[in-house]
């Protein structure tokens, strides 16, 4: 099948697409207003430039679900951005990407700068954000071929029912969130999306309940605090799959998921290989002794010397303005550690070397430093992620400086996005340095750990 809502309405008109509240739009209603806003869209942006990706305020609600759906008609590669990004980071991937217009909610408008020339992948559909080991964002181009190859791996692996609907639990900005809108329109299925747009145990539950949701995506963070919140809470038949992904889940939490009968499914994937690339197999058990699954069709997989190397259809086509990150033999080295079992599965044993996942989401410690060097006071900082059993981990840092914990933390708030604020500080006297210069992150934070004072207890 292809991934176009107007070939869907064509196939299946009266089958089910959206789900929103009590509103259920079948693909011809869904195909007429995604109609009507790439007349919208088209309109508003005269005179774009084809070179230049569109920038797109990716909230899980409606109208940007038919924004995303318009501008993969128009073939418009956009520039997804997370909803929850501060001024400054939004502007920084945007100057980056070298967007000519910004999309956010209803606010159509071309951005005040000359943007510079840019070497889109043919067939871009969507230009996502990722970062390096050096806090620098990465923009990795996914083209069509990627998102259609993602999705048949994924139906290949849990196949399709008739009555199949996927809650949009996750940020759009994410490959995570936007596999789930891609893999519907792709099989003809229905998305239900949340009301308010945002995730909250309570919300999620009840949508699983009152919209007979059958597929669900989450992070451990997100499956911690359904459990917490609803620890005698059966999932009812209908929902035959939870997909667990974006971090590393804990032995302890799967098994509890596992007692109180949920149907999950772990995952292993990353934004440049589209979203999946290991899952475990549909209609098993989870008891935390899977891993992250076996690898999907039309991916695969190496450990090389502990290193895991993924190359296949689903893969970006590189990084926007980079050179080419594959070697000779189209592997893509993820910079994650795993190893096999004797079933097949991939065990992921760590992530990069100093990459912090929190709640799901990626935070590089060199972004964070340099944005705590520029507040008044601080002459050095170190950034770490200290275990965590809700979040998996929790973003540390420790601060050489005149400077308190309360001031960190509005500073924080200021410059940087939620997740990547610190939540433990530590005001300390010197960082640790190895033998040739460089700062020794693993000996800092053995001994800033004792000193760690709460600086943000917002969820």
């Amino acid at each position: 099948m292809t991934l176009s809502v107007f070939d869907a309405a064509r196939e299946q008109p009266r089958r089910e697409a959206v789900v929103v509240g009590e509103v259920v739009l079948d693909y011809a209603t869904l195909a007429e207003q995604v109609r009507a806003v790439m007349d919208e869209v088209d309109r508003a942006c005269v005179g774009r430039d084809v070179g230049h990706p569109v920038a797109l305020v990716a909230r899980p609600a409606l109208r940007e679900v038919l924004l995303t759906l318009a501008l993969i008609e128009l073939r418009w590669p956009w520039l997804a951005l997370h909803s929850r990004l501060t001024e400054g980071e939004r502007a920084r991937l945007v100057r980056l990407a070298g967007a000519q217009w910004l999309i956010d909610g209803t606010s159509i408008q071309e951005l005040p700068w000359t943007a510079p020339a840019s070497q889109l992948a043919p067939d871009t559909i969507a230009v996502l954000a990722t970062s390096g080991t050096t806090g620098r964002p990465k923009l990795a181009m996914l083209p069509r071929r990627a998102w259609v190859a993602s999705a048949e791996a994924s139906g290949a692996n849990l196949g399709w029912r008739e009555d199949d609907r996927w809650l949009l639990c996750m940020p759009l900005a994410h490959v995570g969130g936007l596999s789930v809108v891609t893999r519907c329109v792709h099989a003809r299925r229905a998305v239900v999306l949340m009301d308010d747009g945002r995730f909250g145990a309570d919300a999620v539950i009840e949508a699983v309940e009152r919209r007979r949701v059958t597929l669900l995506s989450v992070v451990p963070t997100m499956l911690h605090r359904m459990l917490a919140r609803s620890p005698s809470w059966a999932p009812p038949r209908w929902l035959r799959a939870i997909l667990l992904g974006g971090a590393a889940a804990s032995p302890l939490l799967l098994r509890r998921a596992a007692a109180a009968g949920w149907p999950i499914l772990t995952t292993y994937g990353l934004t440049e290989a589209c979203s999946q690339v290991t899952t475990q197999r549909y209609g098993t058990t989870q008891q935390g002794e899977a891993g992250e699954g076996v690898v999907l069709e039309g991916v695969e997989v190496s450990v090389d010397d502990g290193r895991v190397l993924v190359r296949g259809s689903t893969m970006m086509s590189g990084y926007l303005g980079e050179a080419a990150p594959f070697d000779a033999e189209g592997w893509f080295a993820t910079g994650d550690c795993g190893r096999w079992d004797d079933a097949g599965n991939l065990h992921i044993l760590g992530r990069r070397t100093d990459l912090i996942v929190t709640g799901g989401e990626n935070v590089y410690p060199a972004e964070v430093e340099a944005a705590l060097e520029e507040c008044p006071g601080v002459s050095a900082a170190c950034v770490f992620g200290v275990p965590d059993e809700e979040w998996g981990q929790l973003v540390a840092a420790a601060v050489v400086g005149t400077v308190t914990v309360a001031s960190i933390a509005q500073f924080a708030a200021e410059r940087l996005a939620p997740h990547k604020r610190p939540r433990l500080v530590s005001i300390c006297g010197d960082l640790r340095w190895t033998a040739s210069g460089k700062l020794d992150r693993a000996a800092t934070a053995r001994a800033a750990v004792s000193g760690l004072r709460r600086a943000d207890s917002s969820a």
